[in-house]
């Protein structure tokens, strides 16, 4: 059962150490937990027309928040830096970012 290129890649993560990492092709996106390196490749084709040449995941941990006496953990997540080839064509949405 194959999943839509739209439910593995949830949303683009827009931080100042993402943007660095645009001069050299690289671009970060939170993807689905379940989602593997192949398969963010593939989505990330698909959607953005463009080439990719490798995909390098991190499981985020939730962060310990405290509101008053109460605390509890934020979501954990999964983030992928795909870095795209050299002839590839850039992802139009993080150019008009910079």
């Amino acid at each position: 059962m194959s999943k839509a290129a739209q439910d593995i890649i949830l949303r683009p993560i827009i931080t100042e150490n993402s943007m660095d990492g645009i001069a050299d092709r690289k671009y970060t996106f939170e993807v689905a937990k379940d989602a593997n390196k192949i398969e963010i490749a593939k989505a990330v084709e698909t959607l953005f027309e463009v080439k990719v040449a490798k995909v390098n995941t991190v499981n985020v941990k939730g962060k310990l928040r405290r509101y008053g006496r109460f605390e509890g953990y934020t979501a954990s997540r999964k983030k992928a830096v795909v870095t795209l080839t050299e002839d590839s064509k850039s992802i139009e949405f993080f150019d008009g970012m910079m």
